[in-house]
């Protein structure tokens, strides 16, 4: 029997490929208490419905690095389970607001797929991620570059 391998090779990818997310999630209102407890954001558009109700949008706003947080954990499982290390995050923009009770995906495009220089055994996968809501509405965009496994021989 062949162990269950989670996650792909460098050369598993392709650039121009488009990957849908399978996984997804629905943000409670006890995931964004709990996030901007944990990360000391106490702004009360995220905490407090009274405050947030007089705001542009009258309702609690979740917290923008919950999002991006999130986002990136449904990516994990086809992009990063095999990484060695994140190398960098960069153009990161917040495109919609995000509430509680909307459920949030993610879509991925490779961009580009660079051998490293410095480790045969390693290459580096640059994406670019859409989080996306349950209405199909872009919420969020970043791009990272993640250095990763290549096949073992």
């Amino acid at each position: 029997m062949r162990n269950f391998e989670i996650g792909n090779y460098f050369e598993d990818f392709n650039v121009g490929e488009i990957i849908f997310h399978s996984t997804s999630k629905t943000i409670f209102e006890s995931d964004n208490n709990l996030f901007s407890l944990l990360t000391m954001n106490h702004h009360p558009l995220h905490i407090n419905i009274e405050y947030a109700k007089k705001e542009k949008y009258g309702k609690i706003l979740v917290v923008g690095t919950l999002v991006f947080s999130l986002v990136v954990g449904i990516t994990v499982p086809d992009i990063s389970s095999k990484a060695i290390a994140n190398l960098e995050y960069d153009n990161i923009i917040h495109l919609s607001p995000v509430f509680i009770n909307d459920t949030v995906y993610a879509r991925t495009t490779i961009l580009d797929c660079i051998p490293s220089t410095k480790n045969k055994q390693h290459g580096i996968v640059y994406v670019e991620t859409f989080g996306y809501n349950q209405h199909k509405q872009d919420v969020i965009r970043f791009r990272r570059k993640i250095l990763i496994k290549k096949r073992p021989v």
